[in-house]
């Protein structure tokens, strides 16, 4: 029997390296025969390129750059393919575990740090770039970014505006004549599963802004100033619109990377998985087991976990999946998976769980592979 050990990280308590380890020992502690194939996860937030690049036995590269505040952090990008293809999360650069969460504010959070991320890419050489856009502490619409790869925004009077969320009110021109000619020599590749547009009830600003530290006066500010920078692209001839799907990930850089930059919009989480050869590992294996934090509403709509599961349907596989905690409506998860239970022991408490979260999830394994053995001998 072969068994794909595939999950993403159990936030804040496992990474999804972490998880494949346990997982492993609780199948290995029941039958050590099974072949198991582990493929840690991620669907283009922090850790995506860590894992792609170690995977396939590529180069992490550091790089200096600046916080989402303006403060020096160590980036880094991972070189693949021959050095042919960089990889990198904004996350590392821009991203919201990056800021204490008192000092959370998107008006003057910036992107710039992730453009800077970009230039030492391209100086490398590289002739494509995956770049993954979740967990930012941003909703600068990728200003940030587009200023630190030579882009021109100005305001009303032809003066360059600043950075951060609250400089989008005054942008009025956008210019892209001095930006960094080797852009449009590269293949750009987003990894994202957001599908919200830029602005309105569903946008960048109201959905998450809040996690990012805006308060309710914040986000129609943040929103309008969305609007404003959406309006000035469609003046320089560079969009049409801003409504496509993803242009509201990572505080609007989704829309950035895709009209300045040119970039295809692609899931995190299926990138990720041909990356690493999970997707091709598919046509010789028995089962997945993937997993998770926590399993609510929002994982049909595009998390990890159902990505993975759509691929193992696709492809004729049965799939499991443990989740630190199942919420919501959860006869539906039966729809979408073969197989779902909470890995929980009988914890009173997060803290309870997160500590006994590594023995939990390896119990659930084992406990796994022994149905499936049980009914195979049932047959």
């Amino acid at each position: 029997m072969t068994i794909i050990v595939a999950p993403d990280s159990f936030k804040g308590n496992m990474t999804a390296q972490e998880a494949c380890i346990a997982i492993a020992e609780g199948i290995r502690n029941i039958d050590s025969s099974i072949n198991i194939k582990t493929f840690p996860l991620a669907d283009g937030g922090e850790g995506t390129a860590r894992i792609v690049t170690e995977a396939i036995g590529g180069t992490l590269k550091p790089v200096q750059v600046h916080g989402p505040l303006g403060e020096p952090v160590t980036a880094f990008y991972g070189l693949i393919n021959g050095g042919k293809t960089a990889i990198l999360d904004m996350a590392s650069a821009s991203g919201i575990e990056l800021v204490p969460p008192g000092k959370l504010n998107p008006l003057k959070a910036s992107t710039y740090g992730t453009g800077e991320l970009i230039k030492a890419a391209l100086d490398a050489g590289v002739e494509e770039l995956v770049i993954g856009i979740g967990g930012s502490a941003t909703v600068d619409g990728g200003i940030g970014m587009l200023q630190a790869l030579g882009f021109e925004i100005l305001d009303e009077r032809g003066a360059l505006i600043g950075q951060g969320g609250e400089a989008l009110l005054h942008i009025k021109q956008f210019r892209s004549d001095k930006a960094d000619p080797r852009i449009q020599n590269v293949s750009i590749k987003v990894a994202c599963d957001v599908t919200n547009p830029l602005t309105g009830p569903e946008g960048a600003a109201a959905v998450f802004g809040p996690q990012k530290g805006a308060t309710p006066d914040m986000i129609p500010l943040l929103d309008e100033g969305l609007k404003k920078l959406g309006q000035a692209w469609i003046r320089a001839g560079l969009a049409d619109d801003t409504d496509h799907p993803g242009d509201g990930a990572a505080g609007g850089l989704g829309a950035a990377l895709r009209i300045c930059l040119k970039a295809s919009i692609e899931s995190g989480a299926l990138l990720v998985m041909n990356y690493t050869g999970m997707t091709q590992a598919l046509k010789h294996t028995d089962l997945v087991i993937t997993g998770e934090g926590r399993t609510d509403s929002q994982t049909a709509k595009g998390k990890l976990c159902a990505v993975v599961s759509r691929a193992c349907k696709s492809a004729g596989v049965p799939v499991a999946l443990l989740s630190g905690a199942l919420t919501g409506e959860q006869d539906r998860l039966l729809d979408l998976f073969d197989y779902a239970v909470s890995i929980s022991c009988g914890e009173e408490t997060l803290e309870a769980m997160m500590k006994h979260g590594r023995r939990n999830l390896q119990f659930a394994a084992a406990n796994l592979v022994r149905a499936v053995l049980l009914g195979k001998r049932a047959q």
